[in-house]
């Protein structure tokens, strides 16, 4: 999705060092982090934070939302940090 800047806008749980494109809508899920901070982000990033983050998980409320099972699918088949290694 391009913003007016020419620039593609990325979800809030899409990490600096992570080039990988948002995939779904930018407010998929929210991921709660392992010292509560909430963290909304597209289908994407937000399994690959969820694979990386210890102790995090997904909101409750995700269980009403038709990505969840998909980000939480994809986090469980991927290493922690998985742009540090190129995936």
């Amino acid at each position: 999705m391009g913003s007016p800047d020419g620039l593609t806008r990325r979800c809030a749980a899409a990490d600096e060092g992570d080039p990988t494109p948002c995939e779904g809508p930018l407010a998929a899920v929210v991921i709660v982090t392992g010292d509560g901070t909430q963290i909304t982000g597209c289908v994407q990033h937000s399994a690959r934070q969820l694979a990386s983050m210890k102790g995090a998980r997904l909101h409750p409320m995700a269980a009403l939302l038709p990505w969840a099972l998909d980000v939480y699918c994809r986090a469980a088949e991927l290493p922690p940090f998985p742009w540090q290694i190129g995936l």
